[in-house]
């Protein structure tokens, strides 16, 4: 919701096809106190955001499930999505991981998405309802992605799943656990991933330390003050110091070499601007491919709601088309 007693430095740079979701949308401060009650009350009520199924969608089966968590931790919950296309070829399979600053969230709110990526793609998806900060510090929730990702491997041939083409992936706080994921699978080698699809990834805690912010990034929608508390949360400990672990941090891994072929989308008005380039620039040097794209006008979480807007097509259609080669190698 746009304040109109706040002179916002950012507005005017805002892409007119996405004003509308900004003017509907509150802002609500993240904080002990919003998070005590979400706990309390049950959590948020998102049926007015996720609305109905399509009926397109309808065909494709969600099933809920409970693996085998992390040593001595609880079980790990999974929705699994799977599409009517009959095939007797292993299919691909992608690990959804939803956003949330690391605080919020579960895998029901990316329902919608990801009944379609599995029509969209004919493959498997699991979405991964991790364990969430500050209940659980880092790395419970990394380790609850692994333990699904494990899942996948070891339980292909039942599941009908190529390991081959296991892709990860997540929105936001999603996406920083998907890229985190990535850096653990790749130091421990027993479960590879093919690639990573990170939408508006939250990369570094030290935006938030940042002596010199950009000025028209992170003025809408989700906060400095926000991303503050969502990494102080899964961290334990201020973020942007020298006490955070570097391999709670994707963007302070100081080895990027050997990791999946990543696609990366981010807002140019999101706070996550700047350490999404720096984290595609260094992915670049150590030779990974990449793929980005920045939409011009678009702040953080924008499209939560289902905004089929020109702009957010084309950012839909990128990531499709990215997870298509990934799963479709040519020979």
């Amino acid at each position: 919701m746009i304040d109109p007693n706040v002179k916002y430095r950012s507005l005017h740079l805002v892409a007119p096809e996405l004003l509308p979701e900004l003017e509907a949308s509150p802002h609500v401060q993240i904080n002990d106190e919003f998070i005590a009650f979400l706990r309390q009350s049950g959590g948020l009520d998102l049926s007015s955001i996720m609305g109905e199924t399509p009926d397109d969608l309808a065909e494709v089966s969600c099933e809920e499930m409970f693996i085998a968590g992390p040593a001595g931790a609880p079980d790990v919950r999974l929705l699994v999505y799977r599409p009517p296309q009959e095939t007797d070829a292993a299919r691909p399979a992608f690990l959804h991981v939803h956003g949330g600053g690391y605080v919020l969230g579960t895998p029901e709110m990316s329902g919608v998405s990801n009944r379609r990526t599995a029509l969209e793609q004919g493959c498997l998806v699991a979405s991964v309802d991790y364990r969430l900060a500050p209940e659980t510090r880092w790395p419970g929730a990394v380790e609850d992605c692994y333990a699904a990702l494990r899942w996948l491997h070891e339980n292909a041939g039942s599941l009908n799943v190529d390991p081959a083409r296991i892709a990860v992936g997540g929105e936001s706080a999603g996406g920083g656990h998907a890229a985190a994921l990535a850096l653990l699978a790749r130091d421990r080698g027993d479960y590879p991933i093919c690639f990573q699809l990170l939408d508006a990834p939250m990369l570094d805690d030290r935006t938030c330390a940042d002596d010199d912010p950009h000025l028209y990034t992170g003025e809408l929608r989700w906060t400095a003050a926000d991303n503050s508390f969502g990494w102080r949360a899964l961290l334990g400990v201020e973020p942007g110091g020298s006490e955070v672990p570097p391999k709670a941090v994707p963007a302070r891994a100081d080895n990027l070499v050997g990791l999946p072929p990543v696609c990366i989308t981010v807002g140019a008005l999101d706070l996550f601007l700047q350490e999404c380039l720096e984290y595609a620039r260094r992915l670049s040097r150590a030779g990974v491919s990449i793929e980005l794209l920045v939409t011009p006008g678009a702040y953080h979480g924008a499209g939560f709601r289902g905004n089929d807007s020109p702009l957010l097509a084309a950012k839909r259609r990128l990531l499709r088309e990215a997870l298509s080669r990934a799963f479709n190698p040519p020979g």
